[in-house]
């Protein structure tokens, strides 16, 4: 019997997911910035790590050249290392304003208490995602893998 997840010697199936070398990863971060009528929206997920270094800056300026405060929406993030960390670092220092983390799970926030760095922001522990309003064409500022 095959379930949906099995593959045939036939299929190769999906090995997005597994490095051949080292066994099971996770997903691939991403960040997308999204621009709001009064806020700049950050949107992490995935694994946050080095690899996502170069779209962490470019967030950081886009971020910071617009001069809205800032949020981070972290609920989808799976991995953050010392990359993620230092973007939120960078981030609450540039801002104008205190920078707020929106849905943090518990391995970001193990991180912020570690770090300190959850000093330098506001953790806000509901979601206002219905008080958000885009601007505009607001995919524009994706910087993830696979934006457009």
């Amino acid at each position: 019997m095959r379930d949906g997840n099995s593959t045939t010697p036939e299929e190769p199936g999906d090995t997005s997911a597994v490095d051949q070398n080292n066994g099971v990863i996770g997903e691939p971060g991403a960040v997308h910035v999204i621009v709001g009528a009064d806020r700049t929206r950050i949107v992490l997920s995935g694994e946050v790590d080095a690899d996502l270094g170069p779209e962490l800056q470019e967030a950081t300026a886009e971020a910071e050249q617009l001069g809205l405060p800032i949020e981070v929406d972290a609920h989808h993030v799976t991995f953050m290392d010392s990359s993620g960390v230092a973007f939120l670092a960078r981030l609450s220092i540039r801002s104008q304003h205190r920078v707020r983390l929106l849905r943090v799970p518990p391995t970001v926030r193990f991180l912020l208490e570690v770090t300190r760095i959850g000093e330098l922001v506001d953790v806000v522990e509901g979601d206002d995602e219905g008080e958000f309003q885009p601007v505009g064409d607001s995919a524009a500022g994706d910087t993830g893998p696979g934006a457009a």
